[in-house]
């Protein structure tokens, strides 16, 4: 069953919300609050590459490529905090 892209675009409202909701409150744990922001950026990503740039059905080594970038550019942009605080 296919996803209206309604329905997808509301869930990625929601997370844009809560992405503001996270980042707004001065935490005690700001890496955990960068975290929290990442991994929901990821869930959007996610959503963009699937429903919205048709991969959910385009070939398995089309869809494991987009997503593998996806997932290296978060990963990147997780770690270079950490680099830069070394």
């Amino acid at each position: 069953m296919r996803s209206s892209p309604v329905r997808i675009w509301l869930v990625l409202v929601v997370l844009t919300l809560a992405t503001i909701a996270v980042d707004l409150p001065a935490t005690a744990a700001p890496w955990l609050a960068g975290l929290v922001v990442l991994g929901l950026a990821l869930a959007k990503g996610r959503l963009i590459v699937l429903d919205f740039l048709e991969l959910r059905r385009a070939p398995r080594l089309w869809r494991g490529l987009v997503m593998a970038w996806l997932w290296g550019v978060t990963g990147l942009a997780g770690l270079i905090p950490l680099l830069l605080a070394a």
